[in-house]
């Protein structure tokens, strides 16, 4: 993040619908793509607060698409929330704040993309899952994200980062990098690549399903961490789910293996102690529960019998991204030693191979919901 400058945030502040005087603004400094700020107005003696962000265009390089997918997806959710009676719809939806121009965001002359969201109060995001109602929160959340999307109309949602889970793209990346070897670093990682060779089998099974029609795409959310979902202080109940960048085209089943992936090992993602690392069957069911209970009805056969296998593709998924990563010299993902990467990528492998072990008892529970 860049640093603080108030008088910046006071320009920007000008630039939306918000009717008050800015009074405090405080840098949020959870997130590592965008730049967000807290900012706090009183309106007719009553204080409010809102989520100033400068979007990083270096990730996404067309605001606009992204800007319109979360707009079109935070509008059709608080149309069906609001014809079901719900009143705290501000709590569960993002509320998007348009410029006093009525453009989605603001581009400022240096062309920093800016924009505005009302501050859900009353919750608070957790890094990682502490219970196993957190991981039924997580699932009926996410769950719940999809099916109030299922229904939505009109053209298809733009792609924000193309390719995100295409699992044969990175699969093949990680091939070109062996190959290349720019930093003479594959000797070191011998065991993890062959790993990952043994296992290319997997990387083609959803795309294929995909391709014949038998799974639908969906829009889903795409980067489904805990994290991102809002409990209520009170109740640690499931309110909203945040950071919508890249809510897309993409396979409900990518959302719910991405959430096995980050949920059911409560362990670091660059756990050196790979006998922590194991996927913990009483997380899983309550995942597995949460998100069935909301998004099964949406779903048919096909992805159904692929719930168990999502949680290893994507952690495969991840682990080679981290691999090839550590091959080209650690050049996307930020380390903070030697081998940063590398102990990211074994810690997925190490996820890939207890999901194995338990796969058969995952889909037999996923079979009995």
């Amino acid at each position: 993040m860049s640093a603080y400058n108030p008088a910046q945030i006071s320009q920007i502040s000008h630039q939306f619908q918000i009717y008050g005087d800015l009074q405090h603004v405080a840098p949020c400094k959870i997130g590592h793509i965008n730049e967000t700020y807290f900012a706090t107005y009183e309106q007719g003696g009553t204080t409010v607060r809102y989520v100033h962000q400068k979007l990083n265009t270096e990730v996404f390089k067309d605001p606009n698409a992204v800007m319109n997918n979360i707009d079109r997806a935070s509008r059709h959710q608080r149309r069906k929330l609001e014809a079901k009676g719900i009143k705290d719809v501000s709590r569960r939806v993002l509320t998007v704040i348009p410029t006093r121009n009525g453009k989605l965001f603001h581009q400022s002359t240096d062309g920093t993309c800016w924009r505005t969201f009302v501050l859900v109060e009353g919750v608070k995001s957790y890094e990682s899952v502490t219970s196993l109602d957190h991981a039924y929160e997580a699932g009926k959340a996410f769950g719940d994200f999809q099916q109030s999307l299922a229904d939505i109309t009109g053209p298809r949602f733009a792609d924000t980062i193309p390719h995100f889970h295409n699992t044969r793209r990175r699969f093949d990346a990680l091939l070109a990098a062996i190959k290349a070897d720019p930093c003479k670093r594959v000797s070191q990682a011998e065991p993890e690549i062959r790993f990952a060779l043994e296992h290319e089998k997997m990387v083609d099974v959803i795309l294929k399903e995909m391709a014949k029609g038998r799974i639908p795409e969906r829009i889903t959310h795409n980067d489904t961490k805990f994290n991102n979902v809002m409990l209520d202080e009170t109740t640690q109940k499931a309110m909203c789910v945040v950071d919508l960048d890249t809510v897309m085209p993409g396979c409900a089943l990518y959302d719910f293996g991405d959430m096995v992936r980050t949920t059911t090992s409560p362990t670091l993602e660059d756990e050196r102690d790979l006998s922590k690392v194991e996927m913990q069957m009483p997380l899983f069911k309550k995942l597995c529960r949460g998100y069935l209970e909301a998004a099964g009805p949406m779903l048919n056969r096909h992805e159904r019998a692929l719930v168990a296998f999502s949680g290893k593709l994507m952690s495969l998924t991840i682990g080679l991204r981290f691999l090839t990563d550590f091959i080209n010299g650690d050049i996307y993902f930020r380390v903070h030693r030697p081998g940063h990467n590398l102990d990211r990528a074994r810690t997925q492998i190490r996820l890939v191979q207890s999901i194995e072990r338990h796969e058969p008892a995952m889909q037999k529970y996923a079979d009995s919901i």
